[in-house]
């Protein structure tokens, strides 16, 4: 398999979505006309600033805002960040947002008329452990319409970013449900060719993660290069 300047291995392409997906309206005005150039990094951009738990304090729970529970069914969603060689990258920072358990965002440009929760502000930031686990707590969101098509709703999921040792080093991708009927509609989800890798995008019910009369688990792992690799909203691979 070809490997970029750094050495990493590349992903297969049918397991990244393209810049441009016909179904995904929005991908036609913002995707770029001319062909990519791939410019080397320097240190700075590969080693800063540094993403630690010192200077970002971790937001693990979600589902209480000043000790106020949030409405909605509340889960814990785990996984393991590991490299194209199944090693744990250790302290990768793991950022999520969502919508709420009714499907809308606490974001102005949301103007879904679906209710806010007080006690739901959608956002939270882990670091991966040694062996590469993160671990929150949140509330299964909500579907919402998003004006793509006649009809068109979003399949629930949760928006994640991880970031490496600097700011050139974030990729970005969603974790779906199992089981929703909606996946089979989204252009988002569909817009990554290989369906094995559109199935790495569904996080699976775990029972090992799930905690005993307080909230359902869910396991993601998340692999950043590579022909197991995560497909990625960004098209990059750093």
């Amino acid at each position: 398999m070809s490997t970029d300047p750094a050495g990493y291995r590349r992903p297969d392409a049918a397991t990244q979505p393209p810049y441009d997906a016909p179904a995904y309206g929005s991908t036609h005005l913002r995707h770029p006309k001319q062909p990519l150039l791939r410019v080397a990094h320097t240190l700075s951009e590969v080693a800063a600033p540094r993403m630690d738990a010192a200077r970002y304090p971790a937001e693990a729970d979600l589902s209480v805002v000043d000790g106020k529970a949030a409405m909605g069914e509340r889960i814990i969603v785990a996984g393991r960040v590991l490299d194209e060689d199944g090693r744990p990258v250790a302290g990768a920072m793991v950022e999520v947002w969502q919508a709420n358990a009714a499907g809308r965002y606490h974001h102005p440009n949301d103007q879904h008329d679906a209710p806010l929760d007080p006690n739901f502000v959608g956002r939270g930031r882990v670091f991966a452990d040694a062996d590469g686990w993160y671990r929150f707590t949140t509330l299964r969101p909500g579907a919402y319409p998003w004006r793509n098509h006649h009809n068109a709703w979003r399949p629930v999921h949760i928006h994640f970013s991880l970031f490496g040792a600097g700011f050139a080093q974030r990729l970005v991708t969603q974790m779906y449900f199992p089981g929703d009927p909606l996946l089979a509609l989204d252009p988002i989800y569909n817009s990554t060719p290989d369906p094995l890798a559109r199935e790495r995008l569904v996080g699976r019910f775990n029972l090992d993660i799930t905690r005993p009369e307080h909230a359902l688990g869910y396991r993601f792992d998340i692999v950043l290069r590579g022909r197991e690799a995560t497909p990625f909203e960004t098209g990059t691979h750093a």
